[in-house]
Order: structure tokens, then sequence, then C-alpha cells
């Protein structure tokens, strides 16, 4: 494997190309968009619902449900990020913290991994968005949720991996 060259870098993110041998002996050369690893949060309100946003995600220009979740910051924790894109998105603190593992959304292409976790017993905190982020807060119920995702209507992977690995686990109803 050769050293990458970056192709193209914006904020956190670069392309990268490199010569690179597979397992079977073949030299080809790979792009990768390297990426600093995310977090996902799924918040239980102290009544049991789960605190979701529905946001604007220009990249497919439309709304969408999924819980928040943000891009880790240079040699940042994730836990660390996790209770700054709680506070951020949706105003909230957590004193419950629950790990349910890491998902790596698009290993084809992209070394990204994203840190799942489920937070509860939450209060009200201060927080402000970032200035491209626009997000409505929405509570919904366990089997809202799960009918949302059933009726295609939640089609964000990192929400579905992360409500799904939550039940498994008995950390959700």
């Amino acid at each position: 494997m050769t050293a990458p060259t970056p192709i193209y870098a914006w904020k956190r993110f670069t392309l990268e190309a490199r010569e690179q041998t597979l397992p079977n002996g073949i030299i080809t050369e790979h792009i990768t968009l390297t990426h600093p690893g995310a977090v996902l949060i799924l918040p239980v309100a102290n009544d049991g619902k789960l605190v979701m946003v529905h946001q604007y995600r220009p990249s497919i220009d439309r709304w969408i449900y999924e819980f928040p979740a943000g891009t880790m910051e240079s040699g940042e924790h994730p836990e660390t990020c996790a209770k700054r894109e709680l506070s951020e998105e949706v105003q909230l603190a957590a004193s419950e913290w629950h790990s349910v593992g890491e998902s790596l959304p698009a290993p084809g292409f992209c070394d990204e991994t994203q840190y799942l976790y489920v937070a509860k017993q939450v209060s009200a905190t201060d927080g402000e968005l970032d200035e491209d982020e626009i997000i409505e807060v929405v509570h919904f119920s366990v089997d809202e949720v799960a009918h949302m995702i059933a009726s295609n209507e939640i089609q964000d992977s990192k929400t579905i991996v992360a409500f799904c690995r939550a039940q498994l686990l008995g950390l959700i109803g």
C-alpha cells in the first residue's frame, strides 16, 4: 500500500487516492473519503418517549427523521462528542449513558466509524445549533419509531442501527 495522495479537502473530510494490494494480490487504486468519526445519541425522555430530530439534509434536499448525531472534533473522545451534540441539537443533558457499539455506514468508500449511545435520565440544558443545522425536535414512543422504520418513514441507517441495538440490549421497550 502506498501513502495516500489527497485529492480534495473540505472541513474535516479528505478525499484520498492510494495504490493498494488486495488480499488476492491484485494491485488497484482505491479512493477513500476520510472521516474523523461521528456519534449518534438515542435519547430516552423521562416519560419513556424517544427524542428525535426532524432535520433538513441538503445532500438529499429533504427533511428526515433521525436521532441526534454529529461529527467528532480532532482528538475528541466519542462520549464527549455525544454529550456536546445532545446539548447542541436537542438542548438535553443526560446522567446515564450506554454505549451500544459502533457502525460502519459506508465502508466501500469511507473510513467513518459511528459511535452509538443511548442517553437516559435527561434534563434540559442550553445548547446552540451549528449555523447550517435546521432541526425540529420531536418525541415518539418506541412503538411509533418501530412503525416509522417498518413503513420506511425513517430511512437513516445510523438511526435504524441504534434503535435495533438498543432494543436488542433491552435499553428501550
